[in-house]
């Protein structure tokens, strides 16, 4: 099972299509975010389903800021994540799925790339597609979900 990840999009279709093309094969796409409407696109271009959440800028759509999701007997947690501070920490949010047995743990809201290994979580940031903030090319990530692992791949656009 292959996961492709973006979040803070900020309507940049141009990168959405960019992503989608570099992720072709994946299965489906979770979006943490900025921009939600932006997921819809997503979903009709790459002809996948995808798992999507509000972010900040999305104080107008009435949908959950958080989703679990059961794919490939792996439970994976996704928010935009400004209401858990993660430009600060991601403790907060790491404490919030740790009751609900996330194995992997998805956000935003930073525009920075961010991998952590904690016990047998998995926390990450896909780092923006549009807007990257951490001085490198925008960027989304693939998880894959293989004999019960799951491996990272941070993937950069041009």
């Amino acid at each position: 099972m292959k996961i492709g990840i973006m979040s803070d999009s900020h309507h940049d279709l141009n990168a959405i299509d960019e992503a989608i093309c570099l992720a072709d094969d994946v299965d489906c796409w979770f979006h943490a975010g900025d921009s939600i409407e932006d997921a819809e696109y997503l979903e009709n271009v790459s002809q996948k389903k995808v798992f999507a959440v509000p972010g900040n800028i999305d104080w107008f759509i009435d949908k959950p800021q958080e989703l679990l999701v059961n794919i490939a007997d792996k439970k994976i947690f996704l928010t935009h994540g400004h209401k858990y501070n993660v430009k600060w920490s991601t403790k907060p949010l790491y404490e919030r799925a740790c009751p609900l047995n996330a194995d992997l743990i998805i956000y935003g809201h930073s525009h920075v790339g961010k991998e952590e290994h904690i016990d047998d979580k998995i926390i990450i940031n896909p780092g923006s597609v549009s807007e990257p903030r951490d001085s490198l090319n925008p960027s989304f990530m693939i998880a894959t979900i293989d004999q019960g692992k799951i491996e990272i791949e941070r993937i950069f656009l041009k």
